[in-house]
């Protein structure tokens, strides 16, 4: 005997809920789709050579390099970025890093020659020296730049840090004196250099009108003594080597995230923080 069929169930049809509002993209978003963005770095670097990348144009690389230039325009060089800001100025970070993925070359050290001043940076050794501006009102720090020496080689070479700093009243504001601590390099691999540190120095002495007048008077004639003084101060140098036959200096590894001609990234392997550079003037 045959089944009869059963009548067919017809349900009321209503319209499905609207999505709630999409909120504001929260810190851990930013960290995880910054996150996936190096594991997406990462895989690109060992990538096949029978599967290419394809290039970014160049309206679109310039557009990342001008969206984390301005990301990073107050803060202060980094000093006054807070959570939220630092986790955004990172995915800025990666998107540009993107830009050289896949890249099976050498690190050019043509390219790296010359001067770069830094813009941003997380490190806390850097940082240290703004904070300390900040609780001392008489101490300026100015622009901080690395140069680097390399030009006609291919394993090596050597970075001076130079930081530019000044003691209200006593120097000349922003410039008065320079900081330089020089390292010597080694590429080693890709984009890896490992920095043995050499010598730190004080020097380019520059004295302000204030503290000139106060040792040598105008209105007074300059005695031998006084113009003695001046003389020392405007030529004063200070070296400390910090590596030798019986001590060795600390070094440290750094990640060249990014090169092109006007701007370069790079990470302190092991979580010593980010930099952020554009290229600057050569330092005379």
């Amino acid at each position: 005997m045959a089944l009869a069929a059963a009548p067919l169930l017809r349900l009321p049809i209503s319209p499905p809920p609207s999505p709630p509002p999409t909120p504001a993209t929260p810190l851990s978003c930013l960290h995880l789709r910054a996150g996936r963005r190096r594991q997406r770095l990462a895989a690109a670097a060992t990538a096949s050579p029978a599967a290419p990348i394809s290039p970014v144009p160049a309206a679109d690389a310039e557009r990342r390099k001008h969206e984390l230039l301005r990301a990073v325009q107050e803060t202060g060089r980094g000093f006054a970025a807070g959570p939220d800001q630092r986790a955004g100025i990172e995915e800025a970070i990666v998107s540009v890093e993107e830009l050289g993925a896949g890249e099976g070359s050498p690190l050019d050290l043509a390219a790296l020659d010359g001067t770069w001043r830094l813009c941003y940076t997380s490190a806390s050794d850097v940082l240290v020296l703004f904070e300390a501006a900040e609780r001392l009102p008489f101490l300026q720090v100015g622009q901080i730049y690395q140069k680097f020496e390399c030009k006609d080689r291919s394993d090596g070479g050597i970075v001076r840090n130079v930081v530019r700093w000044s003691i209200e009243n006593l120097l000349e504001e922003q410039e008065g004196a320079t900081l330089m601590v020089s390292a010597k390099f080694d590429a080693m691999s890709k984009r890896n250099i490992f920095l043995q540190f050499e010598e730190v120095a004080i020097q380019n002495i520059k004295i302000s009108e204030q503290l000139q007048a106060l040792i040598a008077p105008a209105i007074l004639p300059r005695s031998f003594l006084s113009l003695q003084v001046l003389q020392f101060l405007k030529t004063f140098q200070a070296q400390v080597p910090v590596n030798g036959p019986e001590r060795r200096s600390p070094g440290g590894l750094y990640y060249l995230s990014y090169l092109d001609r006007d701007m370069l990234l790079g990470r302190s392997v092991g979580g010593g923080g980010v930099f952020i550079f554009t290229r600057a003037q050569p330092l005379l």
